[in-house]
């Protein structure tokens, strides 16, 4: 069965060639996930300044190493394969922060007195890189849906429709958005579920771009899914209800 472009195909195509139109697309596609990268940085305890600094070290690594020829699409998830390499690649600057202390004649004192306090890498938290993957992945499939929602009518009502998808920060009641809509509401839910439905599909589109077999995207729209829900269980967990006492 044939499997279309994935981003293990920009992967190989600029591992093997040095065009500047594959190094471009492979450079789109690592930027492409830079938050959950940083995410997992900062998970290890790094401060904020150190993971961008950590991130970008990494992302030109990629680009410039042997860490593409080591793909292999057969092998799993293109999430998977990121946050090993990544794991790695941490590993090593940790070891070549250890080694720059302990020679080339500079004082230990001044070192010690002018960076951060280094320890042992800590487990990264793959869950903090797999919830930011999801939300990429959120993203980029609204920002194709909202691409589509061309024309003028469709534009004055995305607004309003777009608050019933995932990520919105409050949804309406289907009568007050069919009220401001001018609709019936029967027609409201018909035009949220043509939206709803072609927002699943990019979805899908989205996920199947990091996969390496078609069987794997229902598995992984699964898995993200669940993330996801599990983060809101936790965020409502933690919410105090009002009027307590902190």
């Amino acid at each position: 069965m044939y499997f279309p472009t994935t981003h293990w195909s920009v992967l190989a195509q600029a591992s093997m060639s040095g065009e500047s139109g594959a190094r471009k697309a492979l450079e789109d596609l690592c930027h492409r996930y830079w938050s959950p990268l940083k995410q997992f940085i900062r998970s290890r305890g790094y401060n904020e300044a150190e993971a961008e600094d950590l991130t970008q070290e990494f992302l030109l690594h990629v680009l410039e190493h042997s860490t593409l020829k080591r793909a292999d699409r057969q092998v799993g998830r293109f999430r998977s394969f990121l946050l090993g390499a990544l794991s790695r690649f941490l590993a090593d600057a940790y070891d070549r922060r250890q080694a720059q202390k302990r020679g080339g004649g500079v004082s230990h004192i001044s070192v010690e007195a002018h960076e951060p306090k280094l320890e042992i890498p800590a487990e990264g938290n793959e869950i903090a890189f797999d919830r930011e993957w999801a939300l990429v992945i959120l993203e980029n499939a609204l920002k194709g849906v909202t691409q589509e929602w061309q024309g003028p009518e469709a534009e004055s009502r995305f607004p309003v429709l777009r608050r019933f998808l995932p990520g919105a920060l409050e949804t309406p009641s289907y009568e007050a958005a069919a009220a401001q809509l001018q609709l019936s509401v029967p027609a409201l839910k018909s035009e949220l579920h043509r939206l709803r439905q072609r927002f699943k599909a990019l979805v899908r589109q989205e996920i199947a771009n990091t996969v390496s077999a078609p069987h794997e995207i229902e598995q992984e729209m699964s898995y993200l899914q669940q993330v996801l829900m599990d983060r809101g269980n936790e965020f409502r967990a933690n919410q105090q209800p009002p009027g307590s006492v902190s």
